[in-house]
């Protein structure tokens, strides 16, 4: 009889020592850590399962391991890890499967079979002191050699990093990120300083780098910690839309946070003044009450000279010499072949004549429109025109609807680098735009630091009109822009309220209109089997129910009815990322029925990514031209090059498979995903179950991203309780408040 792999009972403590080879990955979360491998034990006839946190696995790799045998239910006999120990492979075929298995960019199974068969056993030894080696080997130039020998050596020095902050319970996901920020010094620094991490890594908070600290002796009280935890409670408030903080508010949270009395709070408020890391003002709220606001240093710059540019801007002598409007406007209505009315006459009135103008209104109010008049007439005086919108698509939809290009705003500044951190604007104060007319579109998605950037580069005597819809969600970055602009009251505003696009024909404009004033959208659909209509409401108040139909809505229904593309024109918007009609189920859900290519995947940072998905980008990546909420289409799975190409609007875009935490499913995105975007047709579930993100400027966002179709399914129920919730989370920001004073010269700001 031969060896049986030994059945332990999950009461089991008993600490056992095994060491095999990791033959397959079943599960890899890079984020957590968790792992399930199969693994080959010498005297096992079978591969042992064995399940724990692991740093960055790769097939081939050699494991030691301490741990405790259990009984899964479903899965049998596993052996969970309590610690372990990583070798490289030294037999032929574990070396192999160790390069081909995608750890090494550069190195797929093709490249690590001719390095194996050309240098056996010797091959660890080759990529460590002699990459130039590799030129014996058919396809690898000097070129590729060196990126290989660079890829190898950065990857045996993460592994170090990773191994050690995995010991203080950082997963490795995250611990990749570690070392992307602080390089070959991340233990040094992280020994010196563990709160570092909640400020400088996305995604760890204080408390994981608090735990850090107290195993390394660090006190309760330790001025280090409360100035940290004072940072990232600053931090935190800044990403919930946030320019400053009141300090009574930011004292409590902190406070709250670090367990310790306020005093140390305010000790470490004002250490963190004295450092520079903080800025702190006394200001005049609302109510007139004398508050102290806390500021990021970046912040309080960008706000308060937006507001000297943008004041700047105002006082500039007015460019535009036009004929009187009795004469201009009927010339444009002739050119354009439309007839304004009421509202947009007005509108166009006051553009001719100001220097800096604001258009906001809804949909269908005819913002296009006035955009596309105004442009006919200064381009008939040859002035030189430029459009922009904060993301790609909506610079794609404005270049449509206008037929002038139009471009996102960081690539009209020409921004370089990857990240707001590492890279600057070209176009600034003193290389300003070519322009004499700027039009920015979707500008309720600007956030403070952007719209720094955008004024500064304005030269003084362009005039510039900015367009949006206010009731919409505000820019996911921290301030109000838009709002603040027309709060106060220092150019000419007007607020379009009449609908003229599609007319009384789209029920779509009209329900979002009465959402916007506070009226339940009309729920009648009859004569729509005859005649289509764009607007529907299915009642359902059971969530799994809801996620079958939302299924049948998109894979069948809906493309049937209307001749939709389920991938490409349908979108799936929700309020939430968990339950049954969250992101992450509906998303899991609709990529099992919609993707049935079944080509090359790859896993990544607890991703599956495969061939044929639809992905969102989630963050701005200025180097690539891709933005937060861009949407696109995984072509190729290249696993000897560790890269994934996506079609995106822009192009196509090449990802290392390190940066695949960049892209997540779109089969469902979350609401305040979409905006800036319009799709041909959208679905939205809007359940009771949502009750904390039930609101009105949230409901009205999701329904005006849908162009031609909108479809709710849920309760009504949920959408009065949505559409009766008009209290939008108050953000702090002082730019309207700054606006006025500059623009009186009541003060110096």
């Amino acid at each position: 009889m031969g060896y049986k792999t030994p059945q332990y009972s999950g009461d089991d403590k008993e600490i056992k020592e095994i060491t095999g080879q990791i033959e397959r990955i079943t599960y890899s979360d890079a984020e957590s850590g968790y792992a399930v491998l199969r693994i080959a034990v010498k005297g096992y006839p079978d591969l042992v399962t064995v399940v724990g946190t692991i740093a960055s696995p790769a097939v081939g790799e050699v494991l030691s391991m301490r741990g405790v045998w259990a009984d899964h239910p479903k899965f049998g006999s596993q052996f969970k890890i309590v610690e372990y120990r990583s070798f490289a492979p030294s037999s032929i075929q574990g070396i192999e499967k160790y390069l081909g298995s995608g750890l090494i960019k550069g190195i797929g199974p093709s490249i690590a079979e001719k390095i194996v068969s050309l240098f056996g056993t010797e091959a660890f030894k080759i990529l460590d002191a002699k990459p130039e080696k590799l030129l014996e080997i058919e396809g690898i130039g000097e070129k590729k050699a060196a990126a290989i020998h660079e890829a190898w050596l950065e990857q045996r020095e993460m592994r170090g990093v990773m191994l050690f902050l995995q010991s203080y319970g950082i997963g490795t996901g995250y611990a990749l990120r570690v070392f992307r920020h602080y390089g070959s010094a991340a233990v040094q620094v992280l020994q010196e300083n563990p709160y570092r991490l909640a400020v400088d890594i996305f995604g760890i908070g204080f408390v994981t780098a608090d735990k850090i600290a107290y195993s390394m002796g660090f006190s309760k009280e330790s001025p280090l910690r409360i100035r940290a935890g004072v940072l990232h409670v600053m931090n935190e408030l800044t990403r919930d839309g946030h320019v400053f903080v009141p300090i009574e508010e930011l004292t409590e949270s902190a406070a709250e946070i670090l367990a310790v009395p306020s005093d140390l709070v305010e000790k470490g408020i004002d250490d963190c003044r004295l450092n520079q890391e903080l800025i702190v003002e006394w200001y005049t709220d609302a109510e007139g009450k004398d508050d102290c606001a806390v500021y990021l240093p970046p912040f309080h710059y960008a706000e308060v000279h937006s507001a000297k540019n943008l004041c700047r801007i105002l006082t500039s002598p007015f460019n535009g010499h036009y004929a009187a409007p009795e004469i201009v406007i009927p010339w444009v209505q002739q050119e354009l072949g439309i007839n304004f009315a009421g509202q947009q006459t007005e509108a166009l009135r006051r553009a001719l004549d100001s220097q800096v103008m604001v258009i906001t209104g809804g949909p269908g109010t005819g913002k296009t429109t006035l955009i596309k008049a105004i442009i006919k007439i200064r381009s008939a005086r040859g002035f030189r025109i430029m459009l922009a919108a904060p993301t790609g698509r909506a610079a794609k939809r404005m270049t449509e609807a206008t037929g002038h290009e139009a471009k996102t705003i960081h690539r009209m500044l020409e921004y370089t680098g990857s990240s707001m951190a590492g890279g600057d604007f070209i176009k600034n104060e003193t290389n300003t735009l070519d322009c004499d007319l700027l039009v920015v579109d979707e500008a309720s998605m600007i956030d403070q630091i952007l719209f720094h950037h955008l004024l500064k580069a304005i030269p003084k005597e362009a005039s510039v009109v900015f367009v949006g819809d206010v009731d919409q969600l505000p820019s996911v970055g921290p301030g109000n822009v838009l709002k603040d602009i027309i709060d106060s009251g220092i150019c000419p505003v007007v607020q379009l309220k009449e609908i003229f696009r599609q007319g009384e024909e789209s029920m779509i404009v009209v329900n979002a209109h009465k959402i916007n004033s506070g009226e339940m959208p009309g729920f009648d659909d009859k004569g729509c089997e005859t005649s289509p209509c764009d607007f529907y409401f299915i009642e359902q108040n059971d969530p799994d129910k809801a996620l079958e139909l939302i299924k049948e809505l998109v894979t069948l229904r809906i493309p049937q009815k209307f001749g939709f593309d389920p991938v490409k024109d349908i979108q799936v918007l929700t309020p939430m990322h968990r339950g049954s009609v969250g992101t992450t189920r509906l998303n899991s859900e609709l990529r099992e029925v919609l993707n049935i290519q079944h080509g090359s995947k790859v896993q990544r940072m607890g991703r599956i990514v495969q061939e044929g998905d639809k992905v969102m980008q989630i963050r701005n990546n200025y180097e690539k031209d891709v933005y937060n909420g861009d949407i696109g289409t995984v072509l190729r799975i290249d696993s000897e090059e560790s890269k994934v190409i996506v079609e995106m609007d822009s192009g196509r875009i090449s990802y290392d498979f390190s940066e695949l935490d960049e892209l997540i499913h779109a089969y469902a995105v979350s609401i305040h995903k979409s905006q800036g975007s319009e799709y041909p047709a959208v679905v939205i579930p809007i359940m009771t179950q949502h009750y904390m993100m039930l609101q009105r400027n949230l409901l009205y966002t999701g329904i005006t991203r849908g162009k031609k179709l909108v479809v709710l399914v849920g309760t009504k129920k949920a959408v009065a309780i949505a559409v009766k919730n008009d209290k939008t989370r108050k953000r702090y920001t002082r730019l309207a408040g700054r606006l006025k004073e500059c623009f009186t010269g009541r003060q110096t700001i």
